[in-house]
């Protein structure tokens, strides 16, 4: 197959690869889009970038002005990322006199994925440790760090080009997901990485290159270009008709588990037909029963500036007064004078209890019976 000018599968699809080798070739032939999230989460790895450069002492330009999703969130959890990544180089420097610190690093995995590269945001060695820290901008799905394909593809790429450098024994990978609170670690020894390379990723990588493998539907679809079309998930997701929507007290604790963890990819699946739809029609396909309408929408400002000086010289006040949030003040005041005026009067109140998969980090909760007991 000749070569292309971008990789065909890079560390950030790999997962879904390994799950379902031939949804590399199929998606191939749908259009790249980028979502709003999709460039929120590009900008925000930009400021990453320039945050963790500028700690570092380079002489680097601040790339907000040109962002379009800038927030004080985004900036808040930036700094953040760029301090635990310096916190890690100091912690190094501590135990090692020469770490290095990379950011922003392409890697290339052709040895194991062909015509595969990818960008590392942040590589880490020290010690005979190499560490690989990932920034997720994501704030819907939890990013499991636990043998997570993507971070140990990097891995991979990491060591191609620098294991002849440094005497690397250990991998570690991170996560930095803020808008989780989801900070996670996890470290393997390299020879358990490269059996994983030579045993699992290389021959299911050479399938999927060349097309072949069976499909399989599951959470990997969320972000495979194909999901609205692709009839394997619909096979999966329509699975749910064999429970002819009993009520809940007509079934099982194990059919509802299933049905529990089916409901979302249901859902998401529904919502990506539903877009695929409008899109074909917007394009001259129509589809059999449906049009596209003009949607409902809210009354806005022509001119807010024209609005309040409109209703102060009526003799109103056009303006709210609103305290500052957390992030903003602290923006305002700084971390360290936050901490001294307004420390003791910050709390983090218990969340509402939430369902969540067994695989979930949170400690469970104890039910009403083990209250009694």
């Amino acid at each position: 197959m000749p070569p292309q000018k971008h990789a065909w599968c890079g560390p950030s699809s790999i997962g879904r690869v390994l799950a379902c080798p031939p949804s590399a070739r199929f998606s191939a032939q749908f259009p790249d889009t980028e979502s709003d999230y999709a460039q929120e989460g590009t900008e925000a790895h930009e400021l990453c970038e320039y945050l963790v450069r500028k700690a570092m002492g380079e002489k680097v330009r601040n790339p907000k002005k040109k962002f379009k999703f800038w927030s004080e969130e985004m900036q808040q959890n930036a700094e953040n990322y760029a301090d635990f990544v310096m916190e890690q180089y100091e912690t190094a420097k501590q135990s090692c006199n020469d770490p290095v610190l990379m950011v922003e690093q392409r890697v290339d995995v052709s040895e194991y994925i062909p015509e595969c590269f990818g960008t590392a945001d942040c590589i880490l060695i020290a010690d005979g440790t190499m560490t690989i820290i990932d920034y997720k901008n994501g704030a819907g799905v939890l990013v499991d760090v636990t043998d997570n394909p993507q971070l140990k593809t990097y891995a991979l790429g990491a060591l191609e080009q620098f294991d002849f450098l440094y005497d690397i024994q250990n991998v570690r990978l991170v996560i930095f997901q803020p808008r989780r609170d989801n900070v996670s670690k996890w470290e393997l020894p390299k020879s358990e990485l490269l059996k994983w390379a030579e045993e699992t990723l290389k021959p299911i990588a050479q399938l999927a290159y060349e097309g072949q493998g069976e499909y399989a539907a599951g959470e990997h679809c969320r972000f495979c270009k194909a999901k609205a079309v692709c009839r394997k998930r619909a096979e999966h997701n329509l699975m749910l008709a064999q429970y002819d929507f009993a009520p809940p007290a007509e079934l099982n604790n194990e059919e509802i588990a299933i049905i529990i963890s089916m409901a979302e990819n249901l859902k998401n699946w529904v919502s990506d037909i539903k877009d695929y739809a409008l899109k074909q029609i917007m394009e001259g396909s129509p589809v059999p029963g449906y049009k596209v309408v003009e949607g409902r929408s809210n009354r806005c400002y022509s001119d807010e500036a024209e609005v309040a000086a409109a209703v102060s010289d009526a003799g109103y006040d056009p303006f709210e007064q609103k305290l500052l949030g957390i992030t903003a003040m602290t923006k305002m005041l700084g971390k360290k004078k936050f901490e001294e005026i307004l420390g003791k009067l910050v709390y983090k109140p218990p969340g509402a209890p939430t369902l969540a998969p067994e695989t979930d980090d949170r400690p469970a909760l104890a039910s009403a019976a083990d209250d009694f007991k």
